[in-house]
């Protein structure tokens, strides 16, 4: 883990429209330096009048944001906009939901567990056609989703597709996210950048109340999770870690992961959880 990487690029289009460029490579994985960068973040765009619109994408063209960080998840750097993870996830996810600032993911890559969740997080998604992809991973590994993953997608998809998702622990591309309603739209993805751009430049041309009060009204009426309901997932989480399954490395039925091709895996995350192929 790099510590002295800077893991967010914020590009301010015009004063109402930001895009956040994710990159921590190797694997864009979600690591304690990532998320104090992504509090602050907050602070920012919470505290200008003028910004309307925040779009997330990646640098990294095979992976949106990978799962967290597991060998230093606990881990509380001395840096600014720090926080527990684990303790502070649901407030993160709670003021994401409730700022005033509408919140795009523009996913191009990989979006596995902690990443698919964020995604879920923001107001919207578009989606690559041909490089996106969703998978939570946890089930595969004797755990759960514990960071909303859950609530979104029984709002979004329905119990059934929901149960499939979570309990697969499998990979679903854009188009098949466009038809379950987790993406807003499948874009092929030549023309991903320009579309979301068009539209982002539009949102940020409305009176920034408008959006606002448009955002606050249809929370109202969809269902977002609350704070107290992500912190229920989140600790249920926590109590797997002391399952005799949750501690076995992601198994399967006896089987472990191979992870001395660390590359391989982190690109076939879904797959691998899976039975051999006969």
């Amino acid at each position: 883990m790099n510590r002295e990487l800077k893991r967010l690029e914020v590009v301010k289009v015009n004063e109402g429209y930001w895009r956040v460029i994710i990159g921590n490579p190797p694997y864009n994985n979600w690591d304690p330096y990532l998320f104090a960068e992504l509090n602050v973040l907050m602070d920012q765009m919470d505290a200008d009048k003028k910004l309307k619109v925040v779009v997330f994408e990646s640098a990294n063209e095979h992976f949106f944001i990978d799962h967290h960080d597991v060998e230093h998840r606990l881990e509380v750097p001395d840096v600014p906009g720090a926080k527990p993870f684990f303790h502070e996830w649901p407030t993160f996810v709670t003021r994401l939901v409730n700022s005033p600032v509408l919140t795009i993911s523009k996913v191009r890559g990989r979006a596995w567990a902690q990443g698919f969740e964020f995604a879920l997080a923001t107001d919207m998604i578009f989606a690559s056609k041909e490089k996106a992809k969703f998978s939570l991973v946890e089930v595969g590994g004797g755990s759960i989703p514990g960071g909303g993953g859950v609530e979104w997608l029984s709002n979004l998809c329905g119990r059934a597709r929901a149960l499939e998702i979570v309990l697969s622990a499998d990979e679903y591309g854009a188009e098949l996210g466009e038809k379950y309603g987790f993406v807003n739209r499948a874009i092929d993805d030549d023309k991903l950048d320009d579309f979301v751009d068009k539209f982002a430049k539009r949102i940020a041309s409305f009176p920034k109340r408008s959006l606002y009060v448009g955002k606050k009204l249809v929370n109202a009426r969809a269902y977002a999770p609350d704070e107290g309901t992500l912190f229920t997932s989140n600790y249920m989480l926590h109590a797997f870690d002391d399952w005799k399954e949750g501690r076995e490395e992601y198994p399967n039925d006896g089987k472990q992961l191979d992870f001395s091709n660390i590359e391989d895996l982190e690109l076939n995350f879904p797959a691998r959880l899976g039975p051999d192929e006969e």
